[in-house]
């Protein structure tokens, strides 16, 4: 086998979450890219359609499903309707995700649990009931579980007040080590990736204000862009990465090498 044959997933089946905007966005068209088929799934539908439509401009397969992933019948149907236009998913990326601003003693609660619901309830619900049924097929499968370099050290008081967010993406990569450990006897790899700053709708905001402030803690003295995940989704997610299981790989500009 060539070597980068390695990295192409031709006939593989991809679930996205949040696939429709953000670095959902950029993972779905990378893995289409690479040869997947891809289902893009998330609670508004019409962002979904625009990255479909791309997708198959380029001459990819990709399907659009409503799907709120706190919702473990949403959940199923979504996975259900993947196998049903595709056969069964060979890929997981959990990418949904929402976040909460405030101080650690004036945060709401209701903020924290909707966040904690989403990030790390959604992440488990999707990576049940796609693992359940990589393990009935029997021939594998990979999960990529989202998390943030927010899950590995502490927010700066200034800017990155998310104690729920932040505590929701550590809570991601110690699920993805279990689950790593509980279905390696099956084939299925699961590994996380903790993106630093990429702008974005959610992070777009507090770019704009620090930017400079920010910038100043990344040493390569640049936020990341669309390139510099898609290579990393498409290696997790390929024979390529056959052998790691249970890893967060950090990508952040070495933001968290000082």
């Amino acid at each position: 086998m060539n070597a980068l044959d390695l990295f192409r997933l031709d006939g593989k089946t991809a679930v996205v979450t949040g696939g429709g905007r953000g670095l959902g966005r950029y993972m779905a068209e990378a893995l289409a890219d690479a040869g997947a088929n891809v289902v893009l799934c998330s609670r508004k539908k019409d962002s979904l359609e625009e990255v479909k439509g791309e997708i198959e401009a380029r001459g990819g397969k990709a399907l659009a499903l409503a799907c709120d992933v706190t919702d473990p019948a949403d959940v199923e149907d979504v996975v259900s309707e993947a196998e049903g236009a595709f056969g069964g998913v060979d890929v997981l990326v959990n990418n949904s995700g929402a976040t909460w601003g405030a101080p650690p003693a004036e945060m709401p609660l209701e903020k924290f649990d909707q966040v904690i619901a989403v990030n790390v309830r959604g992440t488990f619900l999707m990576a049940r009931a796609v693992g359940r049924r990589m393990i009935e097929r029997g021939t594998g499968g990979t999960i990529v579980n989202i998390s943030s370099v927010a899950g590995l050290v502490g927010g700066h008081p200034d800017f990155m007040q998310t104690v729920g967010y932040n505590s929701s993406k550590g809570a991601i990569i110690s699920m993805t080590r279990d689950l790593a450990t509980s279905w390696a006897p099956h084939g299925i790899t699961v590994n996380a990736i903790a993106p630093g700053w990429f702008p974005t709708r959610m992070s777009g905001g507090l770019i704009e204000k620090f930017e400079e402030r920010m910038l100043s803690g990344i040493p390569l003295h640049r936020f990341g862009s669309a390139e510099d995940l898609k290579g990393v989704v498409i290696f997790l997610s390929s024979p390529a990465a056959s052998y790691i299981t249970g890893q967060t790989l950090v990508v952040d500009g070495g933001a968290t090498a000082w």
